[in-house]
């Protein structure tokens, strides 16, 4: 960040603290909002929080936490600085910052405090780092995007902060579950994932630090990036390692390929070394070892030999130390079998030699440096999704429309994806037919996204501004039509597989609650497969859901996608879905807890039980022309239902002959 803007930050911040010192007691609520204002800038510029402990007893002298909650320091409960962070009000996330920041300062020795002690204010920050692990490792969720903007990035930077500076060690434990956590999603993203292995190997490392009582699953983290295999155990480089590889025998090579393979694909992470092991393989033209080294079955073996030069040039001009991600996208990929679609080969021969856009290649180097060039590292992004459809995330971005398109075509149609992915990146344009009208990209105004879009894969940030302005542009020609415009957007904008019945259970005009029984009846009667004739779900279907958060409260809509339905190993029906958010494993409130693993989720999916998700469902689309009876829904179930959804996000949107009916109790 521009260096002249901190100082002139820092410059205000200071003016701001001195002048609220010098006001009377009575005046200085009156000084607060400038200091505030100017922590919360300076918190988001690089260096920021820095800046600010270095003037923590200033500020805290000035007066900043007097007649608060935070005026006693030693009297703070970690577990509330949860709440304070996911609050909407900017004052109050700012404080908190400012008491942690000046308890990190105290920690640290820069001052001595007579509220708390060193030691006192160190078992505090460890004890809120726990607590704040989902915001220290993850990006915002939905539920904080819109409730908090870009007021959610204040105490993601700071926790982060807070952590390099008392040591990772403090909550090594709770570290490791995270990052298993998240793994167990297999993420195509997973940069920030690979940070925090690096912080568990930096604490492995260290004498100073003892995990003898902690870190269980920390060495099979650490060596999936640095030491997957016999000649990569000591972590030589990747240059040195290079040199090894002529000097190693056939069984030698065969061990190094079995480990690169058994390490990528129980974790998800892909060591650079992998991708230096490929590239020694394509000089050897050792097809047998490369599909060892890419682990897979019949299916990819099939795929790898049918298309040997495709796959040989694929590896040459996308695979690098820096892109080794890529590896467990192809891997994947040929998995999938999907390569024998008779679109797919020469849609990857034209990928291979893309000419892009300066504009694309602009945005591919900002992003991600020109060490590798731009075309290798799209081509190493398109492997990802393709391998991984489930796993592209909508970044810190109000885009889950277009990171749900992006994944359906993944997922269902690979070689549109392809088309699109050729449109935006060497024409900087794409062009959807909406009812027989040209819609392009180029041509339109701004979508939902009215910010640079951050935090996205290769793939996405090329696409996703696109799709993101089309299917803005799609529901202004809906406007003055009568109930909701995903009803004519949707089925034009994913393909012709998207369901063209459509129900929705909210009334646009008033956003009441509207038919909501017949709703729910003929939800269950096209997917359950108790009430649609066992038929499974042929194509993924968008859908719309009510977030709520922790406490069941609405928080506001969201785009996602059912996948299928089924018993799992208990015998509960559920419902498997995307969700472009980031992280899915989330709180709902209400005991609805969206799972991600262990209830026969596949890498990527969501879940909750059928009727769990149904009471979260807002609006959804079938397909009319199957035969389905409603009314043979079960009653009881309706009804578990109805109540769920009156008693979270519909709380508030109660028809009015609804709350006329309701006891008094009830309110």
């Amino acid at each position: 960040m521009d260096a002249v803007l901190i100082d002139s930050l820092v410059k205000k911040f200071d003016a701001a603290v001195a002048a609220l010192a010098a006001a009377p007691a009575f005046a200085k609520p009156g000084k607060l909002a400038p200091v505030f204002d100017l922590a919360r800038r300076l918190m988001l510029q690089e260096g920021g929080c820095a800046l600010l402990r270095q003037r923590a007893k200033a500020f805290e002298d000035a007066g900043v936490f007097t007649d608060s909650d935070w005026e006693h320091p030693h009297t703070l409960v970690p577990s509330l600085t949860a709440q304070a962070w996911r609050s909407p009000s900017a004052d109050l996330v700012v404080v908190e910052a400012l008491s942690e920041l000046r308890i990190l300062a105290i920690a640290m020795g820069d001052y001595a405090s007579p509220r708390i002690s060193a030691e006192a204010a160190q078992h505090f920050l460890s004890q809120a780092l726990s607590v704040n692990l989902s915001l220290l490792f993850s990006a915002p969720s939905e539920a904080e995007r819109v409730t908090q903007g870009r007021l959610a990035l204040v105490p993601w930077a700071l926790l982060r902060y807070i952590a390099e500076e008392i040591g990772y060690h403090q909550v090594i434990d709770q570290l490791i579950t995270e990052i298993w956590r998240l793994l167990d999603q297999r993420p195509v993203q997973v940069d920030s994932i690979k940070t925090m292995v690096v912080q568990v190997a930096v604490c492995q490392n260290n004498p100073e630090i003892d995990l003898s009582a902690c870190g269980q699953g920390a060495d099979r983290l650490v060596s999936s990036l640095f030491g997957p295999t016999q000649a990569t155990r000591e972590d030589p480089g990747v240059d040195v390692y290079a040199e090894r590889l002529g000097a190693l025998d056939q069984q030698a090579l065969a061990n190094e390929a079995s480990g690169f393979a058994r390490s990528m694909h129980d974790t998800g992470l892909v060591s650079p070394y992998h991708a230096v092991f490929l590239r020694f393989l394509l000089e050897s033209k050792d097809d047998r070892l490369l599909a060892e080294a890419l682990g897979l079955s019949s299916t990819g073996r099939d795929c790898l030999l049918c298309y040997n030069q495709l796959i040989h040039d694929i590896i040459a001009e996308a695979v690098y130390p820096d892109t080794a991600q890529a590896i467990y996208g192809l891997a994947l990929f040929l998995e999938r079998g999907v390569l024998y679609q008779p679109p797919l080969a020469p849609s990857l021969w034209r990928q291979l030699r893309l000419p892009l856009s300066p504009a694309a290649e602009s945005i591919l180097i900002q992003s991600f440096g020109d060490a590798i060039a731009p075309r290798a590292r799209l081509l190493a992004g398109a492997l990802s999704l393709l391998g991984l459809p489930l796993g592209v995330g909508q970044g810190n971005n109000p885009t889950c429309q277009a990171a749900r398109a992006l994944s359906m075509w993944a997922y269902n149609d690979p070689d549109y994806l392809l088309q699109m992915i050729a449109w935006a990146a060497r024409d900087d344009e794409i062009i959807l037919p909406f009812e027989g009208e040209a819609i392009s990209s180029r041509q339109e105004g701004s979508g939902v996204a009215t910010a640079p879009l951050v935090d996205l894969d290769p793939v996405s940030l090329l696409v996703v501004p696109h799709l993101d302005r089309i299917y803005a542009a799609m529901g202004r020609r809906c406007v003055g039509r009568e109930g909701d415009p995903h009803r004519w957007v949707n089925p034009e904008f994913h393909g012709w597989w998207n369901g063209r019945g459509f129900a929705i259970n909210v009334d646009v005009a008033t956003g009441k609650l509207h038919e909501l029984e017949a709703f729910v009846r003929l939800f269950y009667a096209s997917f359950h497969p108790y009430y649609n004739g066992n038929q499974p779900l042929i194509h993924p279907q968008p859908a719309g859901i009510a977030v709520t958060d922790s406490a069941a409260r609405f928080v506001g809509w969201h785009a996602i996608t059912i996948l299928r339905v089924a018993l799992d190993q208990e015998d509960i029906m559920r419902l498997y879905f995307f969700n472009p958010n980031n992280d899915s494993s989330q709180n709902w409130g209400a005991e609805v807890m969206v799972g991600t693993a262990g209830h026969g989720e596949r890498f990527g999916e969501s879940s909750l039980p059928f009727w769990q998700f149904a009471s979260r469902l807002y609006i959804f689309h079938y397909d009319p022309l199957e035969h389905s009876d409603p009314s043979a829904v079960d009653a009881e179930e309706v009804a578990r239902v109805r109540a769920a959804v009156e008693q979270s996000w519909g709380a508030d949107r109660l028809p009015q002959d609804t709350l006329q009916a309701a006891p008094a109790t009830e309110h």
